[in-house]
């Protein structure tokens, strides 16, 4: 197989997003909670601003939130009228569109997720709920476009449990095929905490994956390992390149040896926007540290920690990185998928020909696998 698409393979895209309407929250938010919707408007200047709960959570730069076919400088001057909606390239909206952005881009599926849905964070629970059913009925009705094509992902807030699952349920039986999650601690809670287990306990039985993927927090930093190192002069190219592992890896790394999956050994975890060639390092750093520390940490059942990263972990690639051939043979022939980021400020636009390109050299039942066959079955397509 060569570097173009062949017809008869399955092509997925397993990091995309939408951008929610401006007037989703109007349209899907219930009555009691309409005067705390989120939604858009324009400051004295004519610049849009994002308003979570009547509070500004994005003064500026709202083109950027898409901005996938845009000036990235001017999506980013602070000063810039160009609007949210300058930001959104066809698809980010409207399923149809969406469709239509597929059969350009030769796609059979592809996974979307949200972008405002990783900025807010409210810590009423009643509100954040009202958000999330918002969201999950409006993509719900977004997918509707080809329900066969268009993987969606439930949006849970994690600080009330039991209207997590109880949302969850309701999710599974619309056919939501993943778990939004973001790589973050829950007021202080670990993921393996036994708070949450009665979640992860209905995810490891439905056989549907958590979709952790880097989020942004404006009422608070959250900036993982690199702390104040984000104050680089670079900060555009550094915060890009880093801002998703930095959250993303020490998520899964405390996952596994927390020993979330030795409570639920069939959980599956996608780690998203992060590319894939961490996973390798993190399995051996782990592996080799665990030799010499493993009498003070809770023993793990399996042999290693990297063992966990085989059975229960699965990494999207970003289309030109070079190491997800190495990656295919350390971590698994099933384990590696691919992601654009449409319709985000750094999207690949060829991200197709680039991901074709980038595992031509491989054995054909490889390209596939990457392409499209390990989403295909890790969402039981």
């Amino acid at each position: 197989m060569n570097s173009a698409v062949k017809n008869d393979v399955f092509l997925f895209d397993a990091d995309a997003h939408i951008l929610e309407p401006p007037d989703l929250w109007e349209n899907y938010l219930e009555a009691e909670f309409q005067h705390r919707a989120i939604k858009f408007e324009k400051n004295a200047q004519g610049i849009d601003q994002l308003y979570v709960d009547n509070e500004i959570v994005l003064p500026n730069c709202a083109a950027a939130l898409g901005g996938a076919e845009i000036d990235r400088l001017k999506a980013f001057d602070p000063t810039s009228t160009l609007s949210y909606l300058d930001g959104a390239p066809a698809g980010s909206m409207f399923g149809p569109e969406r469709i239509e952005h597929f059969n350009r881009w030769g796609l059979s599926a592809g996974l979307v997720l949200p972008t405002i849905g990783i900025f807010w964070d409210v810590p009423d629970n009643n509100l954040a709920n009202a958000y999330c059913r918002a969201y999950n009925n409006w993509v719900y009705d977004f997918q509707a476009a080809d329900r066969e094509r268009l993987v969606i992902a439930a949006h849970l807030n994690l600080r009330d449990i039991d209207e997590a699952v109880k949302e969850l349920e309701l999710r599974l039986k619309q056919g939501f095929k993943g778990v939004f999650l973001a790589p973050e601690r829950v007021d202080g809670k670990a993921f393996a905490d036994g708070y949450f287990d009665p979640l992860w306990a209905r995810i490891e039985e439905a056989g549907v994956p958590l979709l952790t993927h880097v989020v942004v927090r404006t009422r608070r930093l959250v900036t993982g390992f690199v702390g104040d190192w984000y104050d680089t002069p670079a900060n555009r190219t550094f915060t890009f390149a880093l801002g998703a592992t930095s959250q993303v890896m020490p998520a899964c790394m405390a996952m596994v040896m927390d020993g979330l999956f030795d409570k639920f050994p069939k959980l599956k975890l996608v780690a998203i926007e992060a590319g894939c060639g961490w996973a390798a390092y993190a399995m051996d750093r782990l592996d080799e540290k665990y030799k010499h520390f493993s009498t003070f940490d809770k023993p793990l059942k399996l042999e290693k920690p990297s063992d966990y990263f085989r059975r229960n972990l699965w990494f999207v690639a970003e289309p030109e990185e070079r190491t997800i051939g190495s990656m295919l043979e350390l971590v698994g022939e099933d384990r590696i998928l691919w992601g654009s980021d449409f319709p985000h400020i750094d999207a690949d636009l060829d991200a197709p020909q680039h991901i074709t390109q980038s595992v031509s050299h491989l054995p054909e039942h490889l390209q596939r696998a990457v392409l499209g066959e390990n989403a295909r079955k890790l969402f039981n397509l």
